[in-house]
């Protein structure tokens, strides 16, 4: 409900910036996911904050703020509080390319987000921008070196994750990339 002053009591009554609720969520992953930026903002700010704090599913704030397209939380938190953006597993640029964030993605990866960050399942940003049919990102990270060549757990490259989201116009630029690339046809 983005009640600061509320909040502001709360902090100087005692209350941890670090509680979570039954559902493993701190305060500030709530109020990130309801969109309580001035909130979110002011519990950032708190000394005694964990900023890098995941929930139960392994996300931390700067992920939903990525994944919410809160661009101005995740650069603060990256500029201002250094919060971590690689760590193992889904990371910061996952959540990002997942809803289409084309400025968010190219901040990330001036900030050093590894391109080709492997989810639990070996699936990569640039997979998920395929699938997804963001094709702004999929040539963004192309550029910026991404590799074709990566397969997850299943055996899928790019072009099947292209394919499988019926990104057809994407899959086809993919497999042009992968002849001038590799100089044979792609097969599977």
């Amino acid at each position: 409900m983005d009640h600061v002053d509320a909040v502001k009591k709360s902090l100087r009554d005692g209350l941890s910036p670090n509680v979570v609720d039954s559902k493993g969520n701190s305060a500030l992953l709530v109020a990130i996911t309801e969109k309580s930026l001035k909130t979110a903002t002011l519990l950032m700010s708190v000394p005694s904050i964990d900023l890098n704090k995941p929930n139960i599913a392994n996300e931390t704030p700067v992920m939903l703020a990525a994944l919410n397209g809160h661009e101005e939380l995740v650069v603060d938190l990256v500029d201002k509080y250094d919060v971590e953006i690689n760590k193992p597993g889904w990371t910061v640029l996952h959540y990002a390319v997942l809803n289409g964030r084309l400025s968010m993605t190219e901040y990330l990866l001036n900030h050093h987000a590894y391109i080709d960050a492997l989810s639990p399942n070996g699936t990569t940003p640039l997979m998920l921008a395929a699938r997804a049919g963001h094709i702004h990102i999929v040539k963004l990270l192309l550029d910026r070196g991404s590799d074709m060549t990566i397969k997850n757990a299943v055996g899928m490259t790019v072009i099947e994750f292209a394919e499988s989201g019926n990104q057809s116009e994407i899959a086809l630029g993919l497999r042009s990339r992968w002849v001038k690339l590799f100089g044979t046809p792609y097969t599977n």
